[in-house]
């Protein structure tokens, strides 16, 4: 008589299954949240302390080598500001710039040209007064890109909010300045450090102070309440922009970690 055929029990089951063979999951469908881009570059926005505003041969440098040794040296944000090149030519070495930012992890902007931006890719777009507005600026670059927006004079302070009046995004950070003279903005009179102590004190968006400013004379726009540093030449003309960057970023985290306020 033949002995009765069992099924096999759990534990067997286990055994007798090959090594490797994964048991069966339900099938999961839900799709993975979307990734909110505008509120994650606004986060990186907020905590930067070093922004480095150059063009597309900083110093006679080539842009790459700027970029890798600013980034290295701690800066935060690279602003590629190039008033030569047209539209297709400064999209393409935007392009480039915003995939190099992107693998080492700043931020990259393009001054004055919202169409170059977008088309690049970039993390935003800087304007001034003179240029369209913001409101205009946001229509065409839409919720996910950064604005900036220069500032020289208290009432241009007090009127860069974060939200429009439909509560949709509208300037995300401003430019204080130009606290000394400087060469790039020809004819723009000095606000010293006066108006950067009215921002920290005032300025609903992050704020960096800009013009003119150098590991010589930084401190005294960190004693003025700045947390967060524009430069030109003091990093995109040095010899070593790595070691300049990292010099200035030592002030001003020096500054802001031992208890500067810092406003917005």
């Amino acid at each position: 008589m033949l002995a009765r055929i069992r099924e096999p029990d759990a534990a067997a089951r286990r055994r007798l299954t090959p090594r490797g063979t994964m048991p069966a999951r339900p099938c999961e469908t839900d799709p993975m949240p979307p990734i909110d881009l505008g509120a994650e570059r606004r986060e990186r926005l907020a905590a930067a302390r070093l922004y480095l505003v150059c063009d597309s041969k900083p110093g006679g440098h080539e842009l790459v080598d700027v970029i890798r040794g600013a980034v290295a040296g701690g800066v935060d944000v690279v602003q590629l500001r190039d008033k030569l090149l047209g539209d297709d030519e400064l999209v393409g070495v935007a392009d480039a710039a915003h995939a190099l930012c992107e693998r080492i992890g700043a931020l990259l902007i393009v001054n004055d040209r919202p169409f170059v931006a977008s088309e690049a890719g970039a993390d935003g777009v800087h304007v001034g007064q003179d240029d369209p507005s913001v409101a205009d600026v946001r229509a065409l670059v839409g919720d996910d890109l950064l604005i900036g927006l220069s500032t020289h004079a208290e009432g241009e302070i007090d009127a860069a909010v974060a939200r429009d009046g439909d509560g949709a995004p509208f300037v995300d950070y401003i430019g204080v300045g130009p606290v000394h003279e400087t060469p790039t903005k020809p004819g723009r009179p000095a606000v010293g450090p006066a108006l950067v102590r009215y921002a920290a004190a005032n300025a609903a968006v992050p704020f960096f102070a800009i013009g003119g400013l150098n590991e010589g004379n930084v401190d005294e726009v960190l004693d003025a309440g700045a947390r967060r540093i524009v430069v030109l030449r003091a990093i995109a003309d040095a010899d070593d922009p790595e070691g300049a960057a990292r010099a200035l970023r030592a002030k001003i985290d020096a500054s802001v970690d031992g208890g500067g306020d810092g406003g917005a």
